[in-house]
Formats: C-alpha cells, structure tokens, sequence
C-alpha cells in the first residue's frame, strides 16, 4: 500500500527582505533537484534565502547562496550546505526568463521555499532594484494605511 501523499502548501523559508530591497515584476515557481538529505532538512523547516539569487548559465537557471544545513542524521552521504542547485522549468520558462534577464536591471530573486503537494518548489520573481527613495515612499505608503485603517476601526465602534 503506498504511503500518503501530503496535500497543501506548507512553506519552509520565505525572503521578507526581497519584496523590501526589490520590485517584483513576475513570479514563477520552480521545482529543485535536491538530494535526499536536503529533503529531508528542509521537511524539518531548515533553510535560509538570506544572499540567495538564481542566474542563468548554459541554457539553464540555477539557485546560488541559498543554505539548507545538515541534515542531523546524515552520515557521508551530507550535502554541502550552500551547493548550486538547479532549478526545474519548462523550457518555455526558461527562454522567457533568459530574454527578459538581457534586460538591464533585472535579476532574479527568490522569495519562499515550500512543498507542495509533498514535492520541494521555490517561488522565484523577476525583480528590479529599488532605490532608497522608493523605500522610504513605500514606508510611509505603509504607515499612511495602517494609521487610516485605525481610524476606521475606532469610527466604526463609535470611539472617535
């Protein structure tokens, strides 16, 4: 009798700081060609995105910087923790991210890690740089709703 396979989406590591220092355009979402050791690390909720980035190389697009630790069980057969991996598109995908990738200013950054439906993805975007204008703005865009969304909320229970 097979064993049953997980259902849903169950997210190991996401880059908050991504949305923060770039502006997404497009996301795709990529399988991994993993070892069984990194599976079974990340299944434990171990991994980091921190300095991780994907570039283009020989036709194909590869995960550079991203650490999945050691996986305490692992004998010889450990992973090293901040391999290149590659990553698994269509070939459709991939000559679209190459063309757009020619493109000045824009890289390609990931934002989660996750299993879904009991197989490792990872959501990539297609971003350009923001500059420290652009933070600030989206700051005080931020901090511009939050304080609206207050005001509302105590008008609404009669309080102002």
């Amino acid at each position: 009798m097979p064993m049953p396979r997980e259902k849903g989406r169950k997210v190991v590591a996401s880059n908050r700081k991504a949305r923060h220092d770039y502006a997404i355009l497009d996301i795709y979402e990529a399988g991994m060609a993993l070892t069984g050791t990194e599976v079974k690390s990340l299944r434990a909720g171990r991994a980091s995105l921190v300095d991780a980035f994907a570039q283009e190389r020989d036709g194909e697009i590869y995960l550079h910087g991203m650490h999945i630790p050691e996986y305490a069980q692992g004998t010889w057969t450990n992973h090293e923790p901040r391999r290149t991996r590659k990553l698994l598109l269509n070939r459709q995908e991939i000559s679209r991210l190459i063309g757009k990738l020619k493109e000045s200013g824009l890289t390609l950054v990931p934002l989660s890690v996750y299993f879904s439906d009991g197989w490792a993805k990872v959501e990539i975007g297609l971003a350009k740089g923001k500059k420290s204008y652009d933070k600030r703005q989206d700051l005080a865009k931020r901090d511009a709703d939050r304080e609206i969304s207050r005001v509302a909320g105590r008008r609404g229970k009669g309080m102002a």
